[in-house]
């Protein structure tokens, strides 16, 4: 199922990179960025965690919390976490139930090889639990201004 502007977002329960667990309903009243990308430490995964972390200050600004979510381990998390001072929280999705219940679980194509994988797509959530904004097919480099120019946009509504 495909998750659209308007719908409320599913609910979870997801453990963080110190085994603390973490769910949407903790974040009512705040907006929330609820990132999907496909794999610690790589390249653009990379790029995109660091333009967050770069640009913090401003998702605060707008009472906004970050969370980063990957099928990778609490573990991998952590190690992801301190070689790049993220300031954000990053959750272990390992069972794969949150890329299915948002419906960024699906096919991929890397270098001519099909697979399924995290697609990588970010979903913006109103302080009530509503889906705001959908952002599909992220590029990583350009994703923080979209993300800033639409709470700015979101503020005056």
């Amino acid at each position: 199922m495909k998750i659209k502007t308007g719908d409320s977002a599913p609910e979870f329960a997801l453990k963080d990179h110190s085994g603390k667990e973490h769910m949407l309903r903790d974040y009512r009243g705040k907006w929330v960025l609820l990132y999907f990308y496909p794999k610690d430490d790589t390249p653009g995964c990379t790029i995109e965690a660091c333009s967050f972390r770069d640009n913090i200050s401003a998702f605060k600004k707008h009472n906004t919390m970050i969370l980063g979510v990957s099928v990778d381990t609490s573990m991998s998390h952590a190690k992801f976490i301190k070689k790049f001072a993220l300031p954000f929280t990053l959750l272990a999705d390992d069972k794969k139930e949150l890329v299915r219940a948002y419906g960024v679980w699906g096919p991929k194509n890397f270098m001519g090889r099909d697979y399924i994988g995290t697609l990588r797509t970010s979903f913006l959530i109103n302080p009530d639990g509503i889906i705001k904004k959908v952002y599909d097919g992220v590029n990583p480099k350009r994703h923080i201004s979209e993300i800033l120019h639409d709470l700015e946009k979101f503020a005056v509504e």
